[in-house]
């Protein structure tokens, strides 16, 4: 009877297997698969009309370059820190629920930000870790490196180190806000840390919240903040990880990942000319992709795939 059961669990097992493998290969045998290579060779950049001076559109699912634009220059990368932030707070492990207060050690006394933070405020590194990434809020980002074994100076290096692991060469960190403008960065650096943060529910999660709230534990009052990419509150997109940023120095800067006509792409746009500059490239990218993917598509003889 237990033979009986046991060659039953592992047929199932290996029915199992057997569709899992399968699953690749009907993918790629999909007609309506266009690999990044053949769409490279379709994409014109001299109809890609960027406000940004250094970008990259990375296929996630072909670990493809699809366009370039001084990816290799580095610059202040302002609150797109904040992605390194929070990973570096998940991968030590520490209590989500811990109380975390703000203090005056965690003010910006660097470009003097405005902050929905008064000082005495409570949250749980949770809800730090959620209206840092959501509303780029300093110093819950403050607080967070500043509750960190070894405090600041010990999360910095925890930073740096984990940039290296994910093999950001020409990256460096200086604080945990991005406020400091020795954080420092390439286009092609932060695709990598992008792909990172999107093995991390909570940051997914978060970081394309619409709109949300936190309580502080001190008094009860509710804090309502809103994402800072507007492009999360459109129906027309469907972003799986972002962040925004934005300091002098380094100019109006945006990172996410998206899906463009069912293909996974991470978006780099970096000193943007204006507040509203990145969003509008990041638009001018997808009509780009789409058009081009459609174009594709119609040669194929599979338009519907593209739509």
């Amino acid at each position: 009877m237990q033979t009986k059961k046991l060659s039953k669990k592992l047929s199932s097992l290996l029915l199992m297997v057997l569709v899992a493998l399968s699953l690749p290969v009907l993918a790629l045998d999909d007609e309506s698969y266009i690999t990044a290579d053949e769409l490279r060779l379709h994409l014109d950049p001299g109809k890609l009309h960027l406000r940004s001076s250094a970008a990259v559109i990375y296929d996630l699912r072909d670990g493809q370059v699809l366009f370039e634009r001084n990816a290799d220059a580095q610059r202040p990368v302002a609150s797109l820190t904040k992605l390194m932030t929070a990973m570096v707070v998940l991968d030590a492990g520490l209590p989500l629920d811990e109380e975390l207060i703000v203090t005056r050690a965690d003010r910006d006394t660097l470009r003097g930000s405005r902050s929905r933070l008064a000082f005495g405020t409570r949250l749980t590194r949770e809800d730090m870790l959620l209206i840092s990434l959501v509303a780029s809020e300093n110093r819950a980002a403050a607080a967070l490196g500043r509750n960190y074994p070894g405090g600041i100076k010990g999360f910095v290096a925890a930073m740096n180190q984990k940039a290296k692991q994910l093999g950001m060469m020409h990256t460096r960190f200086a604080d945990a806000t991005g406020l400091d403008d020795d954080n420092v960065s390439t286009a092609r650096d932060l695709v990598k840390m992008v792909e990172a943060s999107q093995r991390y529910p909570l940051i997914r999660e978060a970081s394309v919240t619409a709109k949300s709230h936190v309580t502080d534990l001190r008094s009860n009052w509710k804090i309502e903040f809103i994402n800072t990419n507007r492009l999360v509150r459109q129906k027309t997109w469907d972003v799986e990880v972002s962040k925004t940023g934005y300091i002098v120095p380094a100019g109006h800067c945006l990172v996410m990942s998206a899906m463009i006509a069912d293909r996974p792409v991470a978006v780099v746009l970096l000193n943007s000319w204006g507040k509203q500059s990145k969003f509008g490239d990041a638009s001018r990218i997808k009509n780009w992709l789409l058009s081009t993917e459609k174009r594709v598509a119609r040669a194929h003889g599979t338009l519907a795939s593209a739509g």
